[in-house]
């Protein structure tokens, strides 16, 4: 995987992002350096996809900067530059039709396309793809269509196509959105692969549900109403105090024996 020692992946300066005079993100500062796992939290409407859709270059601040593997959005080529961040999101996968083979769907990714008709891919390329499948547990889904998968397989596709370039940043925007219990779990741990890897390249996870983060995880954001809450290390940020004014809930959160986090609201009496 490619690392990026000591050097930033992403930064924010000042970002604001304001549609139908709505202010969907207010003023935001943020970095990831290259040894970073960061959990972004908050609220549904908060404005967490808004945020990864710019860390991932598919869409543009109304003010600030952006910069992502050294490139600056708005001066720079965004179509080679999303070759090298690995995207995860179910708006990325309901775009990819359900009969591309898992093998298809990943190897989409070397040029950040949809179909495998609007470019070449080579032997190596598919090799590649396959070993990206194995890492995530289905490869022997290589040469089934997504439409015949499982909703956990087809995600643990979709994070393998994420591996496909060696990407400089990982950004996972809900991956476990709409899982079964079971099909959630396989996920997090094919995640903890990747989060608790030192070679793995710097990594944004979104979601809105503590019980979903891997262990590995480094650095937290909380988000509310387009505003930071609060960022730093996770067990910093993720108290019961924070959570709670996050949500607007009286929150427990606790971190259990095998390093996962839980969190419940607790009953008024």
């Amino acid at each position: 995987m490619t690392t990026l020692s000591g050097s930033e992946a992403l930064r924010f300066e000042h970002v604001t992002f304001i549609r139908d005079e709505r202010r969907i993100l207010d003023d935001i500062n943020w970095s990831v350096r290259s040894h970073e796992r960061w959990l972004i939290l908050g609220a549904n409407g908060s404005g967490k996809t808004t945020l990864v859709r710019m860390a991932s270059m598919y869409e543009h601040p109304s003010s600030g900067s952006v910069t992502v593997l050294g490139e600056t959005l708005g001066s720079t080529d965004v179509r080679m530059l999303r070759r090298r961040i690995g995207v995860m999101s179910a708006a990325l996968g309901a775009q990819l039709r359900p009969q591309l083979t898992a093998q298809e769907t990943v190897v989409t990714a070397k040029y950040a396309a949809l179909e495998t008709w609007w470019h070449t891919y080579t032997d190596a390329d598919y090799a590649l793809a396959r070993a990206c499948l194995d890492r995530m547990g289905v490869e022997q889904y290589a040469e089934r269509s997504m439409g015949t998968l499982s909703s956990g397989e087809q995600q643990r596709v979709l994070l393998a196509r994420a591996l496909m370039n060696e990407p400089g940043v990982l950004v996972l925007d809900e991956p476990s959105a709409r899982l079964d219990l079971g099909g959630r779990e396989q996920l997090v741990n094919a995640l903890a692969e990747l989060t608790t890897d030192p070679a793995a390249p710097p990594l944004i996870l979104v979601t809105h549900h503590v019980d979903e983060v891997p262990e590995g995880m480094t650095h937290a954001m909380l988000l509310r109403e387009g505003k930071v809450l609060t960022t730093g290390s996770i067990d910093a940020v993720l108290t019961s105090e924070s959570l709670s004014e996050c949500f607007g809930l009286a929150l427990t959160v606790e971190r259990r024996s095998d390093g996962r986090l839980t969190a419940w609201s607790r009953r008024s009496v």
